[in-house]
């Protein structure tokens, strides 16, 4: 009986969770005109180049230590055997 209430009160929560955050969802406001723009202006969108290549190479370098040191944590076991 506990398993099924815990259940119940975590699925409770999880759909509450969802209820609530999809109203918040909204677009953001339309980004002003430039001066002497007249009507309706495409958005400009942030760039996202610069972040993105630290972002990967930052990972790239967390993928190559993970790398070096499973290898060499291989290699102190094979020369303990």
């Amino acid at each position: 009986m506990k398993k099924y209430l815990n259940s119940l009160a975590l699925m409770s929560m999880i759909a509450g969770a969802i209820f609530i955050t999809n109203p918040v969802k909204a677009d953001s406001p339309p980004p002003p005109a430039e001066h002497g723009a007249t009507g309706n202006q495409d958005p400009k969108g942030a760039p996202i180049d610069g972040g993105l290549g630290i972002l990967l190479a930052l990972g790239a370098g967390y993928g190559g230590l993970k790398l070096y040191k499973n290898r060499k944590k291989a290699q102190e076991e094979n020369t303990e055997s």
